[in-house]
């Protein structure tokens, strides 16, 4: 597969601009981790460095102003699961893989509920559709699996491949 990657436009919608990642955004994005998820399974400040570095193009930024409120992020890989090595090697990504992997979905605590998350997703799923991939794999806690299938992922059920945290997570699929 040979994918046309094009560099994301900035897009404003409701007062919030979309756009993808620089290493200006690491501070932001690591304190929105840091905020989301406790620390067992929150990627570190130097993790997502090398994730900038190597697939800035594969994070979603929704910014109010100058404060980042929501991201997601996840690199691309023939692989059909998403197992947690993946989490900590971001030279693992392969531009023209298949699959769009989602490694964080994330929304500061005072902007949650407004559907902001939401937004990302739809663009990551638009970009990955775009790009011509099979689809996306990201992987959830038991409450939120119905949250995703409301855009259309599949439970596949509990992760054999991944235990992040020491969390059993729900392997999520959606195929285009």
């Amino acid at each position: 597969m040979k994918v046309a990657l094009k560099k994301m436009e900035e897009k404003k919608e409701n007062g919030f601009t979309i756009r993808t990642a620089t290493m200006d955004d690491l501070d932001s994005i690591a304190a929105v981790e840091a905020e989301c998820f406790p620390a067992a399974e929150a990627a570190a400040r130097e993790e997502f460095a090398d994730r900038i570095r190597v697939y800035g193009s594969h994070f979603w930024l929704l910014y109010e102003g100058d404060r980042l409120v929501s991201f997601v992020d996840g690199f691309v890989t023939d692989k059909e699961d998403l197992t947690d090595e993946m989490y900590e090697k971001a030279d693992m990504h392969r531009e023209n893989g298949a699959w769009q992997m989602i490694f964080g979905v994330n929304t500061i605590q005072a902007y949650r509920r407004r559907g902001l998350a939401g937004l990302l997703l739809k663009r990551a799923i638009a970009d990955a559709r775009e790009q011509g991939r099979k689809g996306l794999v990201l992987t959830c806690k038991d409450h939120l699996v119905s949250y995703y299938a409301g855009f259309g992922f599949e439970d596949e059920g509990i992760s054999d491949k991944s235990t992040h945290g020491d969390v059993a997570w729900h392997q999520l699929r959606l195929r285009f």
